[in-house]
């Protein structure tokens, strides 16, 4: 059997999330939008895949991340889009007892 290896990448603090519930960072060159939704930190590519807007710059509405373009609504877990054939890329995510979130961009085994 073979082991993969997920190479994690420290991207920000829950702290750093606190007040907005949502940032814009990059990992190698990839965007990554991060979201606190009802206490946990999700990972979605922050280009949407329909408007080509930042899901960053959108807001958090009954648990669904909503994009600023035409207001698609995605599932923050799954990168679903509520009522789409189309789904937003997703991340692992991982925050440690310090609170220091980390993200993979390994999207072969999303981890929660």
């Amino acid at each position: 059997m073979e082991t993969q290896v997920t190479e994690w990448h420290e991207v920000a603090t829950v702290r750093d999330l606190e007040a907005r519930k949502r940032m814009a960072v990059t990992v190698g060159g990839t965007t990554i939008a991060l979201f606190s939704i009802k206490g946990a930190v999700y990972a979605l590519a922050d280009t949407c895949v329909h408007e080509q807007r930042q899901l960053s710059k959108g807001a958090v509405l009954f648990g669904k991340v909503i994009c600023p373009g035409h207001q698609w609504k995605f599932d923050p877990e799954t990168g679903e889009a509520e009522g789409q054939d189309r789904s937003q890329p997703v991340y692992p995510v991982r925050v440690d007892e310090n609170g220091t979130i980390s993200v993979s961009l390994d999207r072969a085994g999303v981890l929660r």
